[in-house]
């Protein structure tokens, strides 16, 4: 990646045109092709730039000015004139391993799993991807009473995740080893539709605390 805090001027010429005037910016030339040119703010957005696949041609403007004419596949044009370089480094970054999302859904199966207890107490683990004929239940569980209990873990319960949990309970309560079999979705944040839809089927909604499951949060702590 190179990286060029200069003075510059960049015009875009394509299906419209566009100006920005001489002011100190930050050019970004990724090793992808791509060409950005930012600004101190605006956030991540850049004011203006260039998508793979493109080209870069680095020629002498007038006196000491560079000129970058960037084209894309289309024929669209980006042109940097530089008037004053500041600073201008190049570095290898390699390949990049990719966003690890904290949170998703395997994770929240996984911390629910080892602390079951937040089902209430008394609850116990019988164990976690348990097999239907139409796929797994998240966890299935057993509350003090022995009674089962199928539990379908989302981030964010939604409609669909109330079908699919009442989809299981319809098959697993076909079983006469373990009807009766009750249903709990658990999720981050459920959606009010969800929840009326859910109470209405005789499902129980269960909100997480993803960093209390964690043990980052401790509500013992919190002031309110």
């Amino acid at each position: 990646m190179r990286l060029l805090i200069a003075e510059c001027t960049v015009d875009y010429l394509g299906r419209l045109t566009a100006h920005l005037p001489a002011a100190p910016r930050l050019l970004m030339v990724k090793a992808d092709g791509s060409v950005l040119v930012h600004a101190d703010g605006g956030s991540y957005k850049p004011l203006n730039w260039m998508s793979p696949p493109c080209t870069l041609v680095e020629s002498g403007g007038d006196g000491d000015e560079l000129l970058w004419t960037v084209t894309n596949k289309a024929g669209e044009q980006l042109l940097i004139t530089i008037h004053q370089v500041f600073e201008d480094s190049t570095h290898a970054l390699g390949v990049d391993p990719g966003l690890v999302k904290d949170g998703v859904e395997a994770q929240l199966q996984k911390l629910l799993a080892e602390h079951i207890h937040t089902l209430g107490q008394g609850y116990r683990l019988v164990r976690r991807e348990y097999p239907t004929p139409i796929g797994p239940v998240d966890l299935m569980a057993r509350d003090p009473q022995g009674v089962a209990v199928a539990v379908e873990v989302k981030r964010r319960g939604e409609i669909d995740g109330v079908e699919q949990l009442t989809r299981y309970l319809e098959l697993l309560n076909r079983d006469p080893l373990l009807a009766p079999v009750h249903g709990v979705l658990a999720a981050q944040e459920i959606r009010p539709q969800a929840r009326v839809l859910a109470e209405d089927r005789g499902i129980r909604c269960l909100v997480l605390d993803y960093a209390q499951l964690r043990g980052i949060d401790n509500v013992e702590d919190r002031l309110f």
